[in-house]
């Protein structure tokens, strides 16, 4: 399926919400797509927003940002997007791990920056030896190698997948694969080495990653682990579409005061943009970036 939409907002946090509800009430279609309980909102307790003086739980102001951005007229997809990218239109192009792809004239960036690890021994220590985070990013390191892609979502499977085409074999470690029929689909009909129900002890190495350690104390040869828990990670996804990090700290997507990046119609606000952590910072920049996105929206498609 494909659906076209005027502006796209990835991620379902404060930043992203307060984005879908601008741009919404400005009556261009907007489509949010992440899961609320990903957000750095969702298990906090608020106590210092302006002007709400009772501590709020944060799954309780996230459900009403959501109810709040729908009766504007924004739809929700709670999938995982797996790619970014623009046509010869100049519409960006949004595919999800269901299968299903969307397009827009412009796109708000939302997702946080969060990475998350394994936290076993090795995994620090061997980081860039041959410990990644980022199949995208150094998969072509290990071609023809034997490669432990690490992750029972959509970010690790569709790395075990890309991988395919690069290294010599490729494992996954999952312990329940919680994706999309669509890419439990791929993953089980391709010849990625499956090994379920299991999870990581160690990386072992002396110099450079040798083997996997699984919790049954399987030991896998191989020269690269990649751990890719949850979604695919936001700055994997905004710098495959040429989005510009700040130059200072090359961690955080780099935003004006309209939160516009360097890609014409690519906006972004809250945590991806970078500190402080807070709620206030991540409403306000998204109000700025659903405004402006809609507006460019609204001058493409008249154009």
């Amino acid at each position: 399926m494909v659906k076209e939409y005027g502006v796209i907002v990835l991620g379902s946090g404060p930043a992203g919400l307060q984005a879908a509800v601008h741009a919404a009430r400005t009556k261009v279609d907007v489509a949010v797509l992440g899961r609320a309980q990903r957000s750095s909102l969702y298990q906090a307790h608020i106590e210092n927003y302006c002007c709400l003086d009772n501590t709020l739980k944060g799954a309780e102001i996230l459900d009403q940002g959501r109810q709040q951005a729908a009766r504007f007229g924004a739809e929700f997809y709670e999938s995982d997007v797996l790619r970014l990218e623009q046509g010869a239109d100049n519409r960006f192009i949004v595919t999800m791990e269901s299968g299903d792809t969307l397009t827009s004239w412009s796109l708000v960036l939302a997702m946080g920056v969060a990475r998350n690890r394994l936290n076993v021994p090795g995994e620090k220590e061997l980081l860039g030896k041959g410990v990644s985070y980022c199949v995208d990013c150094d998969g072509n390191f290990f071609r023809d190698q034997e490669v432990v892609v690490v992750g029972n979502e959509s970010a690790a499977c569709s790395g075990a997948l890309s991988m395919l085409m690069i290294a010599g074999s490729v494992h996954l470690v999952y312990g329940d694969l919680a994706v999309a029929d669509h890419l439990r689909n791929q993953v089980e009909a391709s010849a990625i080495i499956k090994h379920p129900g299991r999870s990581v002890k160690s990386i072992v190495g002396s110099r450079e990653v040798e083997a996997v350690v699984l919790d049954n104390d399987q030991r896998i040869e191989s020269s690269g682990v990649f751990i890719e828990l949850g979604a695919k990670g936001a700055l994997e996804l905004a710098t495959a579409l040429g989005v510009g990090l700040d130059t200072e700290s090359m961690r955080y997507v780099a935003a004006n005061k309209k939160q516009e990046t360097n890609v014409p119609g690519v906006y972004a606000a809250g945590d991806i943009t970078g500190p402080p952590w807070q709620m206030a910072k991540a409403v306000g920049e998204g109000c700025v970036a659903g405004l402006e996105a809609a507006a460019y929206a609204r001058r493409q498609s008249s154009s």
